[in-house]
């Protein structure tokens, strides 16, 4: 497996999936895992060394690694800069691509120069791949549209979440709190949910929501937040450690993932359920998936701060399922399944 930045160091929903997969591989019987990317890796992975510094120089070195030859073997790549080449015996060495969403497509909406570049490093990196790897339909269908890539080699395999990391509990007492855990580009829709947040306040004056995550539009968002009309009411933490936000998960009422583009799933979700609350969610890319087979109502549409507002009230008056149950329907969702699919089609393919 190769990667971009092993999640310890650098948190993000590639990076949790990445590492959270190759501690699931590793668990499994009959199965040898080897996985590289950058930063601190966890027990049996390896690094190519610190995060930052030049690109050009990060994708060499990930590039250039040497591993011993292990025959026959599958090359798992989750992101098209970094990795070595699957060069070689192709036949006994195929090579699957995790696609995780559009490295161009999210640079031109950021803002980003050099976004034909990218587009054609992600076409360059995933042609003849033996199978690619989606979370969900949404982005098999991006694949084939916009990649040029055979339908029948798409396969789609849903995430897990790491049950373990979270405890169920009650709902707290007091004013109710709205989580929103989301790395803060235009995407997200977090200038959505902050605008729609003065109709929420204004059917519950108590309520606050608290906005955690990092990236290229947080001034932006500070000064949004700071308008006299919720000033107080909405807090951008930044970034917090697990432990941190587990505790924010159990202390709010309700979690929101505002998403208005490219959403492959929204991992986010789902570690909300695990936690025990549910999840308002746009009806953007894959990020229904992780909702709809518990409660249809969690989904609105996307940069719609009406009816993202309308759920919220909602969700506040005490129409959401309860902790039992959304912890239920994110069991449905494990690693362990997840682990064993992905076994299944490395063995194909060998």
């Amino acid at each position: 497996m190769t990667g971009s930045e092993w999640f310890s160091t650098t948190p993000g929903g590639l990076n949790r999936y990445f590492t959270d997969l190759f501690g699931a591989l590793r668990d499994l019987p009959g199965v040898t895992v080897s996985a590289s990317a950058f930063g601190a890796p966890p027990p049996g992975g390896t690094s190519w060394g610190p995060v930052g510094g030049p690109t050009w120089r990060r994708a060499l070195a990930a590039s250039t690694e040497r591993r011993p030859a292990r025959e026959p073997h599958v090359l798992d790549r989750h992101f098209c800069l970094y990795g070595r080449p699957a060069a070689g015996a192709r036949r006994a060495n195929p090579l699957v691509v995790h696609f995780h969403g559009p490295w161009a497509a999210e640079s031109r909406m950021a803002g980003s120069r050099g976004a034909a570049v990218k587009y054609g490093l992600e076409r360059l990196r995933y042609a003849r791949a033996d199978r690619y790897v989606v979370l969900s339909r949404h982005f098999g269908d991006l694949l084939v549209d916009t990649y040029r890539v055979p339908e029948h080699r798409v396969r789609v395999i849903p995430p897990g979440v790491d049950l373990r990391r979270f405890g169920v509990v009650p709902a707290p007492e007091g004013p109710p709190t709205v989580l929103c855990v989301r790395r803060l580009e235009r995407r997200m829709g977090i200038d959505v949910l902050l605008d729609a947040w003065p109709a929420v306040r204004a059917a519950h004056p108590e309520a606050r929501l608290v906005v955690v995550g990092t990236g290229s539009e947080e001034a932006s968002l500070r000064e949004r937040a700071a308008r006299p009309d919720i000033a107080g009411t909405a807090r951008l933490t930044g970034a917090v450690d697990d432990e941190t936000l587990g505790r924010l998960y159990t202390g709010a009422v309700v979690t929101v993932v505002p998403s208005v583009a490219l959403e492959g799933f929204g991992l986010i979700a789902l570690e909300s359920l695990a936690a025990g609350r549910a999840a308002v969610v746009t009806d953007c890319g894959g990020l229904p998936d992780a909702v709809r087979g518990l409660d249809p109502s969690l989904v609105v549409r996307p940069g719609d701060g009406p009816a993202l507002a309308a759920r919220i009230d909602r969700a506040l008056r005490g129409d959401v399922p309860d902790p039992q149950r959304c912890r239920a329907h994110a069991e449905t969702f494990s690693w362990r399944a997840a682990a064993h699919e992905h076994a299944e089609l490395y063995r194909e393919l060998l």
